[in-house]
C-alpha cells in the first residue's frame, strides 16, 4: 500500500509541475492554434470534454471512419488502459485490467456498453461493426452513480450520427487486398418537413479473412455482414423533441481464428490452420441483432425531463472447432476431436426517466429512475470424436440454461458551485436486482457421459448502493483539476455453461469496486494535456478460469484485486496543417486475495495440484498479476494536411499503438501463454478535393503484419492425440483502397 501511495503522489506531483510550467508556452503559441472542441454527454448533459472530471477518451466518428476502426478491438489500440480479449466471437472489454471473462456466457459485463442510451450488457448485443457514428465515449473507472447498471470497471457510450436539418449523403467503398473483400457504407439525411428530419445509414461487409484453412483451401474467417439504421428526429416545438432509432444487423461468419502450436515452447504464430467440418456442422457464427430506442426531451420551464425507452434483441449460434495441426514434432494433423456450439437468444426492455435542472446555478441536479427486464436462453452442445491410445469416444452432450432478470434503480447527482471556480459533485444510485435461472443437461448420443450432466436452479435478490463524490477546481480558464471517490457494483448471477454444475456451485456473488482518482485537464493553446492517477480495488471479483487438467472452467469469485496507475493524453496542434496525439498509460494490477484459485502454470504440483479439488481449494494466488493485462499501453498519432493546389488536398495520418507483454492464458503459462510486447503501425493517405466532396485513400492497418494472440488455452491429451496450445489469432495486416463521395 505504501508503494501505491508513493506512486499516486508522484503522479500528482508530475501533473502539478505540468500546470506550473505550461501557461507561458501556451500564451506564446496561442496565436497559431485553432479550436476543435469535443462535446460529450458523460454526465447526462452536453459538456466540453475538457470540463468533465472523469478519466475518459473520445474517439470521434470521423476518426473512426478515417482509421478503418470496425469494432471495439480496433478502437482499443487508440485508448490506453483499454484492452479486448479475443475469443470465438465472445470478445471481452477490459478497462484498467478489469473485465468479465468470456467463458461464462451469462456474465454481465463489468464494462457496460450503452448504444444511444440503451444498456447493452452482453457482448453479443454489440457484435456489429461501427458505422455512421457521432462518437464513442470511453469512461474509465466505476460509473455506477449516473450510468448505473454493472459499470464496476467503466462504461462505453456509443452515439450514432444524428439527422441533419439540411440534405446530405455519402457513399464509401473499399477493397482489401489482404482479405480479398470489400466494404460499402453510406447514409442519406435531411428534412422531411419543418419539424421532422430523418437519417438512413447502412453498411455491407464481405471479406475472406486472414488465415488459410488448408483443409478447405479457403481463408478464415469469411465474414458477411449487413447493417442498417434508421433515425427520425421530430421537433414540433422549441420545448419538445423526440428521437427514434432502429438498428438491425445480420452476420454470417464461416471459419474461426484458432491456430495450433506447441504447449512446451514459445508460440510461433502463423496464418494457417487445418480444420474440417465437425458433426455439428461448419465452424462459424451467425446472428441477428436489433436495438431500438425512443428518446424524448420536454422542457418544463428551465428544467428538462428526459425519457429513454429501449429494446434490444439478438439471436445467435456459434460452432467452434480448434485447429487440428499438430506441433512439430510430430507434425501433421489430428482428427477434429472436440467441438462445441452455443445457440443463444436474448431480449431486453428498458425505461429510464430523469429530470435535469438548469445549469449556471449555485445548485444543480439530475434525478431519475431506471427499469429493465430481460430473458436469456443458452444451449451448449459439446461434441467429441476421440480415437487414440487412451480413449475411444464419439458422443454429443447438451446443456440448456434459462435466466430471467429484472432490475430497477433510482439515482441522483447534485452539483454545488461553491465559487466561480470550485465545484463539489455528489452522486448516489440504489439498484435492486432480481434473477432466477435453471440449468439442465442430457446426452444426445454416445456410450457414456464424458462430462458430468447435472441439474441446478436458483433465485437471487440483491440491493446495491453506488455513491461518488468529486471536487473540481478551475485553476484558471484553461486548467482544471479534480479529485474523486466512487464505488461501483455488478450483480451476481449463475453459471451458465459449465458441465457438472450443481446447486452448490450454481451461483456467484456480486462484485464491488472502489475508485480513488485525481486528474488534470489543461487546454493550453496549441497543447491539450489530460492526466489522471487512480487506485481501483475490486472485492468479490467475478472470475471464470480454465483448468486444462479437467478441461473445465472454474467460475466464482476472487476475494479481491487492485489496480494502480496513471493515464495521460497529449494533443499538440501547432497549426491547421499538423497535429500529434500521444497517449500513454501504466498500471500495476494484482490479486490481493484469491483463495480457491485454479493452479497457475508456475506453481509446482507440491504447491497446487490441478487434478486435486482439495489442493485447489487450499490454493491462494495473492500477489499474482491478472491475465490479459499489459503494464504499459499507448499510441502516437500524427496527422498532416497539405493543400497540393487550389483544388486538391493531401491528408496523411500515421499511428503507432503498443502494449507491453501480458499473460494471455488463464493459467499464466510463461511458455505458451505469454504474449510478448508489440507495436502495430496504421497508415492512411488520402487525396481529396478542397471541399472533401470526394476522396481516394490508401488505408493500411498493422502494416508490419505483427501476429498476436488475444487468448490461448491448452488442449490436453487424451482429448487430442497430442497436447497442444490453441491460440485465438488477432487480425493480421490489412491493405485497402477506399473511395468515397459526399453530396
Amino acid at each position: 500500500m505504501k508503494a501505491r501511495n508513493q506512486f499516486l503522489l508522484s503522479g500528482v506531483a508530475a501533473t502539478a509541475m505540468l500546470v506550473g510550467t505550461t501557461p507561458a508556452y501556451a500564451q506564446a503559441a496561442a496565436s497559431d492554434s485553432y479550436s476543435n472542441e469535443i462535446i460529450v454527454t458523460a454526465q447526462k448533459r452536453e459538456q466540453s470534454l475538457q470540463d468533465v472530471p472523469i478519466s475518459m477518451e473520445v474517439v470521434t466518428g470521423d476518426k473512426i471512419a478515417e482509421l478503418g476502426v470496425n469494432d471495439f478491438a480496433d478502437m482499443a489500440a487508440y485508448v490506453p488502459n483499454v484492452a479486448v480479449q479475443t475469443t470465438a466471437g465472445n470478445d471481452v472489454i477490459y478497462i484498467r485490467g478489469f473485465g468479465s471473462p468470456p467463458a461464462n456466457f451469462s456474465f454481465d459485463q463489468a464494462v457496460s456498453l450503452y448504444i444511444d442510451g440503451v444498456y447493452a450488457g452482453r457482448s453479443r448485443q454489440t457484435q456489429a461493426p461501427f458505422f455512421d457514428l457521432g462518437r464513442v465515449e470511453v469512461l474509465r473507472g466505476p460509473q455506477g452513480a449516473l450510468f448505473g447498471k454493472n459499470t464496476a470497471a467503466g462504461a462505453i457510450s456509443v452515439v450514432s450520427a444524428a439527422p441533419t436539418r439540411d440534405f446530405q449523403g455519402s457513399l464509401t467503398g473499399s477493397y482489401d487486398f489482404e482479405y480479398d473483400g470489400f466494404q460499402i457504407s453510406g447514409h442519406v439525411s435531411g428534412p422531411i418537413s419543418d419539424t421532422l428530419s430523418v437519417r438512413l445509414a447502412g453498411r455491407i461487409v464481405d471479406n475472406n479473412g486472414y488465415i488459410l484453412n488448408r483443409a478447405t483451401g479457403q481463408k478464415n474467417p469469411q465474414t458477411k455482414q449487413q447493417l442498417v439504421r434508421f433515425t427520425a428526429l421530430w421537433e414540433p416545438s422549441a420545448n419538445f423533441d423526440f428521437t427514434a432509432r432502429v438498428e438491425y444487423g445480420n452476420q454470417d461468419i464461416k471459419g474461426g481464428v484458432t491456430v495450433s502450436d506447441s504447449a512446451t515452447m514459445a508460440p510461433r504464430l502463423r496464418q494457417s490452420r487445418f480444420l474440417e467440418d465437425s458433426a455439428l456442422g461448419q465452424e462459424g457464427i451467425r446472428g441477428e441483432t436489433l436495438i431500438a430506442s425512443g428518446t424524448a426531451n420536454l422542457k418544463l420551464g428551465d428544467y428538462t425531463l428526459t425519457s429513454i425507452t429501449g429494446y434490444s434483441w439478438y439471436d445467435s449460434a456459434m460452432i467452434n472447432g480448434f485447429d487440428q495441426t499438430l506441433p512439430n514434432p510430430p507434425g501433421g494433423v489430428t482428427n477434429n476431436s472436440v467441438y462445441n456450439s452455443y445457440p443463444e437468444n436474448f431480449d431486453q426492455f428498458s425505461q429510464e426517466i430523469r429530470l435535469a435542472s438548469p445549469t449556471g446555478q449555485t445548485f444543480e441536479f439530475i434525478v431519475g429512475a431506471y427499469y429493465d427486464r430481460s430473458d436469456y436462453h443458452l444451449d451448449q452442445f459439446g461434441g467429441f470424436n476421440i480415437n487414440n491410445s487412451a480413449l475411444n469416444y464419439f458422443g454429443l452432450l447438451h446443456t440448456f440454461f434459462d435466466q430471467k432478470t429484472e432490475s430497477f434503480s433510482v439515482f441522483g447527482q447534485s452539483t454545488l458551485n461553491a465559487t466561480d471556480r470550485l465545484r463539489f459533485i455528489g452522486s448516489l444510485r440504489y439498484t435492486h436486482t432480481k434473477k432466477e435461472a435453471t440449468f439442465d443437461g442430457e446426452r444426445i448420443y454416445g456410450p457414456f457421459n464424458l462430462r458430468p450432466l447435472t441439474q441446478a436452479q436458483g433465485k437471487r435478490k440483491e440491493n446495491n448502493v453506488d455513491p461518488s463524490i468529486t471536487a473540481q477546481y478551475d485553476i484558471n480558464d484553461d486548467v482544471m483539476v479534480y479529485a474523486t471517490y466512487g464505488r461501483g457494483s455488478k450483480s451476481g448471477g449463475f453459471v451458465s455453461n459449465t458441465y457438472g454444475t450443481t446447486d452448490a456451485t450454481f451461483q456467484y456473488e456480486p462484485e464491488k469496486s472502489r475508485n480513488i482518482e485525481g486528474g488534470i485537464r489543461a487546454s493550453l493553446g496549441v497543447l491539450t494535456a489530460n492526466v489522471s492517477v487512480y487506485d481501483t480495488k475490486f472485492s468479490n471479483l467475478q472470475v471464470s478460469v480454465y483448468n486444462p487438467t479437467t478441461s473445465t472452467y472454474q467460475t466464482g469469485n476472487a476475494a479481491s484485486a487492485a489496480s494502480t496507475g496513471i493515464e495521460s493524453t497529449f494533443v499538440l496542434k501547432p497549426s491547421r496543417n499538423f497535429d500529434v496525439t500521444a497517449s500513454l498509460a501504466y498500471q500495476d494490477i494484482r490479486y490481493l486475495d484469491y483463495p480457491g484459485a485454479a493452479c497457475l502454470a508456475t506453481q509446482p504440483v507440491s504447491e497446487c495440484n490441478p487434478a486435486s479439488p482439495a489442493s485447489i481449494a487450499a490454493n491462494n494466488i495473492a500477489g499474482a498479476p491478472l491475465p490479459y493485462v499489459s503494464d504499459w499501453s499507448g499510441s502516437v498519432q500524427a496527422h498532416s494536411w497539405v493543400p497540393i493546389s487550389s483544388a486538391l488536398e493531401l491528408d496523411v495520418t500515421g499511428v503507432v499503438s503498443f502494449r507491453s507483454g501480458y499473460f494471455n492464458s488463464d493459467n499464466q503459462s510463461p511458455v505458451f501463454g505469454f504474449q510478448k510486447g508489440y507495436a502495430k503501425v496504421d497508415l492512411r493517405v488520402q487525396l481529396s478535393d478542397a471541399d472533401k466532396r470526394w476522396h481516394l485513400a490508401f488505408v493500411g492497418r498493422n502494416l508490419t503484419n505483427k501476429l498476436t494472440a488475444g487468448s490461448v488455452f491448452q488442449l490436453p491429451f487424451p482429448i487430442t492425440n497430442t497436447t497442444r496450445s490453441i491460440h485465438y489469432l488477432e487480425p493480421a495486416r490489412s491493405l485497402a483502397i477506399e473511395a468515397g463521395v459526399k453530396f
